[in-house]
């Protein structure tokens, strides 16, 4: 299947992509915040620049987008049709590049709290499972596990 886009139509596109700050990162930050946690923002030394990193509980903070880190039987993660080669070898690298940094974490002794994309939207339209999510984050800070995805 063809792109209905030129590539330099798409290319546009595709640059507008942010690596930082996205909406669902900035989201869960301020929810964080609004709790009393403070944090810093895509810290250098650690492993996997954290969108949020707690040094207080040790944690790094992760919101990964669904298509981009491919959140398994996410309708978020879909494939584009189009140059299949190129987007399977790009999740492909990305997924390892996740899991390099976690098992990175882990012999570092740094806690790892991962939220997917679709949680932060769900979260965003319903307060109760909101409520629900934050706690278990407060309970996951407060406990000795090591990491927890939501």
């Amino acid at each position: 299947m063809t792109d209905i886009k030129s590539p330099e139509e798409r290319s546009r596109n595709m640059s507008k992509i942010r690596s930082k700050d996205t909406k669902p990162e900035v989201w869960l930050r301020k929810r964080l915040f609004e709790r009393g946690y403070r944090y810093r923002k895509n810290v250098s030394n650690v492993p996997g620049h954290p969108d949020a990193w707690l040094a207080k509980y040790n944690t790094a903070v992760f919101v990964h987008g669904c298509f981009w880190h491919r959140h398994e039987g996410c309708k978020y993660a879909y494939t584009p049709k189009s140059r299949i080669e190129f987007w399977t070898e790009k999740f492909q690298k990305n997924v390892e590049r996740d899991r390099r940094v976690s098992i990175e974490l882990e012999k570092a002794g740094i806690r790892r709290l991962i939220v997917w994309e679709c949680t932060v939207k769900k979260m965003i339209k319903d307060e109760a499972l909101l409520n629900q999510m934050l706690e278990s984050i407060d309970h996951f800070l407060r406990s000795e596990e090591t990491m927890l995805e939501i």
